[in-house]
């Protein structure tokens, strides 16, 4: 059964505002700041896309709230962007999501100085007490999830290699989740490596293993851009005796291999960018009359398979 927390982000995420009650003309104005990654990567490109959608709508129902979404394409950029924004107007409110979580954590911490209301999205703050609110999915989950599924899957046994994304709480997390299942049994990690959520950098991470290790069972990408470099990889390989290749996110055509029953990749785990609209719209609440929305909200993390991938498969989406 989903939690409240989940019930609440899933209504969030497909009504629109303009449902609600348009607000007073004669309500103070307000303006939100939605700080976000630059479409690097096919999640953050969907990111990108729903925090657009979202402004636009908020801005048609509630005149008196402004929505201005800045994208940067790195953590310099990003705080920088920060600064830029606080200097040139007074923000009611900040939707951030970190390019990395340890760079991004003083900036943040200053702008909630001068009294601003921050929703922090997906890659945590280093100090989560700076955030009034937090939207991401369950990344434990995610990789507790896959790790399960894979351990069961080789009977507990065999070699295999990891990709993780960005430094961010959110990539130590998934790490964490999938690390302790597999210490419970006699598989062996031979090697984890940071390939930045990047389709490229994953496909060269993925020759290096290929060139190093002889043998190997299986791999987990964490990442669904990143799975996409390690299957053309392997592609370009000719090895056969990977069993599993692994990733996470939900992208629109790692769901078309499940729902193909693919050998190689039949599972993933869901992560959508629309979180992002979830917490704009949270955000939003505090200042349309709704009952203002505070603390940590986390999305389930179920098993993607070829018996339920229709419910997480949008062929429409940029992601």
């Amino acid at each position: 059964m989903r939690t409240l927390a989940n019930r609440v982000l899933g209504v969030l995420s497909v009504v629109s505002l303009a449902a609600f009650p348009i607000a007073s003309t004669a309500q103070q104005k307000a303006t939100i700041a939605v700080s976000i990654p630059a479409a690097t990567h096919g999640w953050t490109g969907g990111v990108v896309y729903h925090a657009e959608q979202a402004a636009k709508e908020i801005r048609a129902a509630f005149p008196n709230i402004d929505v201005v979404v800045k994208t940067s394409p790195s953590a310099t950029a990003q705080v920088s962007a920060l600064e830029d924004l606080s200097a040139s107007m007074q923000l009611d409110a900040l939707v951030i999501l970190p390019f990395t979580s340890e760079e991004l954590t003083g900036p943040v911490e200053q702008v909630k100085a001068n009294g601003t209301f921050i929703a922090v999205v997906d890659r945590g703050l280093t100090d989560p007490d700076i955030q009034d609110l937090y939207v991401a999915g369950d990344n434990i989950a995610v990789g507790a999830n896959t790790a399960k599924w894979l351990s069961e899957k080789l009977g507990n046994q065999g070699k295999i290699v990891v990709l993780r994304g960005i430094p961010t709480v959110i990539d130590d997390e998934r790490i964490q989740g999938f690390k302790d299942v597999i210490d419970t049994t006699d598989i062996e990690i031979l090697d984890i490596q940071y390939a930045n959520w990047n389709q490229d950098e994953a496909f060269r991470v993925m020759q290096d293993y290929l060139a190093k290790y002889p043998h190997i069972d299986a791999v987990w990408a964490n990442d669904d851009d990143m799975l996409l470099g390690v299957l053309e990889a392997m592609k370009q390989s000719g090895r056969k005796e990977i069993k599993f290749a692994l990733g996470g996110n939900g992208m629109k055509e790692v769901i078309e291999l499940v729902k193909a029953e693919d050998a190689v990749t039949p599972i993933s785990t869901p992560y959508p960018p629309s979180m992002i609209k979830s917490a704009i719209y949270m955000t939003a609440a505090q200042f349309t009359g709704q009952a203002p929305m505070r603390g940590s909200f986390k999305l389930d993390a179920p098993l993607i398979t070829p018996e339920n991938a229709d419910q997480f498969y949008f062929p429409d989406s940029p992601f």
